[in-house]
């Protein structure tokens, strides 16, 4: 009877514990839900819940079709890479190395904005959580949680990965919105530099560095309404 509850254990014949919760860290049912949310004591990754805002987001529909076009899609890219790389670049310096960091596009309450950031080392992301729960970002104050989610080949919609998700915006699954390529390269070869292994792409001109906080001397042109976030 053990073996056979462990083999279950957050899968949807689980009837105890909710297997939208150990898959990806949130439940549309909330403190509702009729099973339970098991959070860990422990883990290498914490979710920083609802801290990026789309500035498209108010301009779409359920399905994810824009209805307002005054914010195209390369000003919404350059925003985005700018928030990750800042907060990338935050909590990397601050707490230590991230292995992984994912931000979901979905529309549901319980999913939209959430930054997921997986630390190498399970300490790293316990003091993280503890210190990002008395600090502020952009004028708002930042929950942060220990999360299950480690593997997120297991939480992410595959059909949005492919173009195809039917359910848009509010999907149950992580859309996990990509960074630029080259945004990539430059943080995770940063990542790879420091363990002393080789980065696999050379790097870029100094010309085409993007901006970081502590540049305090470079400066990016930006779209109207911009506003860049600070811890």
């Amino acid at each position: 009877m053990a073996e056979y509850l462990a083999s279950i254990f957050g899968t949807e014949k689980d009837k105890v514990n909710c297997s939208f919760y150990f898959k990806i860290g949130a439940c549309r049912h909330g403190d509702r839900c009729s099973r339970l949310h098991n959070k860990p004591t422990f883990s290498q990754t914490i979710v920083l819940l609802n801290l990026y805002q789309n500035p498209q987001n108010t301009a779409q529909t359920a399905d994810g079709s824009h209805i307002l076009g005054h914010v195209s899609d390369v000003e919404v890219q350059e925003h985005y890479d700018n928030f990750f790389e800042e907060v990338f670049t935050e909590l990397q310096q601050k707490y230590g190395e991230i292995e992984e960091m994912n931000i979901c596009d979905n529309l549901g309450d319980h999913l939209v904005g959430n930054v997921y950031v997986k630390f190498r080392r399970e300490e790293d992301a316990e003091r993280a959580m503890a210190e990002l729960n008395n600090r502020w970002f952009n004028g708002q104050a930042i929950t942060a949680e220990l999360s299950p989610v480690t593997d997120f080949r297991e939480s992410c919609c595959r059909q949005y990965e492919m173009g195809e998700c039917t359910r848009g915006g509010f999907c149950n699954f992580m859309h996990l919105k990509p960074i630029s390529s080259a945004l990539r390269r430059q943080l995770y070869g940063r990542s790879r530099r420091s363990r002393g292994s080789p980065p696999r792409s050379p790097k870029r001109p100094r010309s085409q560095d993007r901006y970081r906080p502590s540049d305090r001397n470079r400066r990016r042109s930006r779209s109207p309404g911009y506003r860049h976030g600070r811890f």
